[in-house]
């Protein structure tokens, strides 16, 4: 692809190393894609592909485990060095208090990179399947958030970076990206009759139809309604 670079924008450092950002224009690529492909956002995966694709969650490897780990580690010796050099009521930060939080930065700033990384490969694995238009639901990141047995999990995922990656992506290949409606009930409806089942909890894995009988796993199930996601979802929907 031709780069066309354009402007310098900024300069950071992580504590560690100095990082220079600018922005480019590069030449999109124009694909001959077919079919329409549906992405399930997920806790226990990252993505599921209508395609049967799935991509798992980075969090729960070995490597994320071990650097959060020591990562807490770390964090209640900080904590505890707080309350060792208390004066008062006033806290005193000493040297080894300073490099301990610098060692916290720094393994944030890893953790963050391993994050990035992966979500980078994901998105680029979407677009390389290359079909004509792809698309993803339309996640309430915000609420989700707000569940504090979900939060940490929620923001571990980087659901909105995922989505902002793979837009430009899908522009640049040439894919026409839709964003589902968020009252779309891609979890709750049978992908093989258009049933939706009033009640799903979070703890069901397996899609269980009670009018056709279809058992499925919940997450496909909605990747393949994703698939088949149209402006006129509820006219479908509600007629069936």
């Amino acid at each position: 692809m031709d780069k066309a670079y354009k402007s310098f924008t900024r300069v950071s450092f992580d504590g560690k190393y100095w990082y220079l950002s600018y922005t480019y224009e590069v030449q999109g690529q124009v694909t001959n894609g077919t079919g329409t492909m549906g992405v399930d956002l997920g806790i226990k995966d990252l993505a599921i592909v209508s395609n049967s694709d799935v991509y798992k969650n980075i969090n729960k490897t070995n490597t994320i485990k071990k650097l959060e780990k020591q990562k807490k580690r770390m964090q209640r010796q900080v904590s505890r060095k707080y309350e060792m050099n208390k004066q008062g009521k006033e806290y005193v930060k000493t040297g080894n208090i300073k490099k301990l939080e610098q060692r916290i930065r720094l393994l944030d700033t890893r953790l963050a990179n391993i994050r990035n990384t992966y979500i980078h490969k994901v998105t680029k694995g979407l677009v390389r399947t290359t079909p004509k238009k792809m698309v993803i639901e339309g996640l309430n990141v915000k609420g989700m958030i707000k569940n504090k047995h979900l939060s940490k999990a929620v923001s571990n995922q980087c659901f909105n970076k995922f989505r902002q990656y793979l837009t430009y992506k899908c522009q640049l290949y040439g894919i026409k990206l839709e964003i589902a409606d968020k009252f779309y009930p891609s979890s709750k409806m049978c992908s093989c009759c258009v049933n939706i089942t009033k009640r799903l909890s979070l703890s069901e894995r397996v899609y269980k139809c009670n009018r056709c009988g279809l058992e499925i796993d919940r997450d496909y199930n909605a990747s393949i309604n994703l698939s088949r996601y149209g402006k006129n979802w509820k006219e479908i929907v509600y007629t069936h």
